[in-house]
C-alpha cells in the first residue's frame, strides 16, 4: 500500500469511527429519559424535568433534631431517619426549589439555613410573608401558572385532611410541571383524595402523579395525607398515570409503611402499578 492509500484508508477508518462513537452519543442522549425523580426522604424528591433539576419541599435535618408531631401516634423525635447522603450533596445543581407549603416536615429549619438566600424558590402566595421574613429576596409566588426556564408550573389545590382538620392545616398546594415534548407532571402535595385533585387529574391530565402517603394523622380527625383508599382513588382517576407513592417512614406521624401500602392496593385491587421508591432511589421515566 503506497502513502496515499495508507492515508486515505486510515482516515478512513477515523472517520467511521467518529460517526459511530456520535452515533452512540446521540442514541444516549436520546434513550436518556425525560423525567428523573429521586426521592431523598420524606417529601423531598430531586426532578430532573427536561433539562432543569428541582427540588420539592427540602426537610434537610438530621434524625431527631424536631419533636414529635404534636397530639400524633408514635411518638418520636423527627425525622425518624437519616438523609440518604448529606445535604450539600442534595442540594449540589439544584437550579430551583418548589415548596407546596411550609410545615416543619416540608420545610425546616435546616432548610432555612443551608438553601441559598439567592435560590428560585416557587410557592404558593399565602407563604410569601414568610420566605421574606427568611430574606429569600427570589422567592416567587405562583398564584395560577409561572413559565420557568421554559417550564409551565401551574399551582393546584389539595385538602390537608378533612373537615375541621383541614380547615386548621390549609393552605397546602401542588404543582403541575409541563412543557412541549414531555411528560405532564403532577405534584399533588399535602391532601387527601378530594374535589382538588380530581380537578387537576381531569385538567391537566398527568402522565406522572406523585402523591404524599403515609396516612399521617393525629390522635383524632382521621387522615391528612393519602391512605391505601387515597391512592386507590388516584390510580381509578388516572388509569394510564405512572404514580409514585412517597411521603413515608420518615416522621412520626406517618402511620402507613410502604409494604402497607403496596399490600393494602393489592388487596383493593388496584390495577395500576404504583411506583414506592426507597429514600435514595431514582426512578426513571419516559
Amino acid at each position: 500500500m503506497d502513502r496515499r492509500s495508507f492515508l486515505h484508508s486510515t482516515a478512513t477508518a477515523g472517520l467511521g469511527l467518529a460517526l459511530t462513537h456520535g452515533s452512540r452519543a446521540l442514541d444516549a442522549a436520546q434513550a436518556e429519559p425525560a423525567v428523573r425523580v429521586r426521592l431523598i426522604r420524606h417529601a423531598t424528591c430531586v426532578i430532573h424535568y427536561g433539562a432543569t433539576t428541582l427540588l420539592v419541599d427540602p426537610m434537610l435535618g438530621d434524625p431527631g433534631v424536631m419533636p414529635p408531631i404534636a397530639r400524633s401516634p408514635n411518638p418520636r423525635p423527627n425525622p425518624l431517619v437519616p438523609l440518604p447522603e448529606p445535604a450539600a450533596r442534595v442540594l449540589d445543581g439544584v437550579e430551583a426549589f418548589l415548596v407546596t407549603h411550609t410545615h416543619s416536615d416540608h420545610w425546616d429549619a435546616a432548610a432555612t439555613k443551608l438553601v441559598p438566600k439567592d435560590a428560585a424558590l416557587l410557592i404558593q402566595p399565602p407563604d410569601a410573608v414568610k420566605f421574606t421574613d427568611w430574606a429569600y429576596a427570589a422567592a416567587q409566588p405562583v398564584a395560577d401558572a409561572v413559565s420557568w426556564k421554559g417550564v409551565t408550573i401551574s399551582r393546584t389545590g389539595g385538602q390537608h385532611g378533612r373537615g375541621a382538620v383541614a380547615e386548621r392545616l390549609a393552605p397546602v398546594s401542588g404543582f403541575v410541571l409541563r412543557t412541549s415534548g414531555q411528560p405532564t407532571l403532577y405534584i399533588a402535595g399535602d391532601t387527601v383524595w378530594c374535589p382538588e385533585v380530581a380537578a387537576a387529574i381531569e385538567s391537566h391530565t398527568p402522565d406522572i402523579i406523585i402523591v404524599n402517603a403515609g396516612a399521617a394523622q393525629f390522635l383524632e380527625g382521621g387522615v391528612i395525607t393519602m391512605d391505601v383508599d387515597d391512592v386507590a382513588q388516584v390510580c381509578r382517576a388516572a388509569p394510564k398515570a405512572r404514580v409514585i407513592a412517597v411521603h413515608m417512614e420518615a416522621i412520626n406521624h406517618c402511620v402507613l409503611t410502604r409494604s402497607a401500602l403496596r399490600a393494602g392496593l393489592e388487596q383493593a385491587g388496584v390495577k395500576t402499578p404504583v411506583l414506592i421508591p426507597a429514600d435514595g432511589e431514582e426512578l426513571r421515566l419516559g
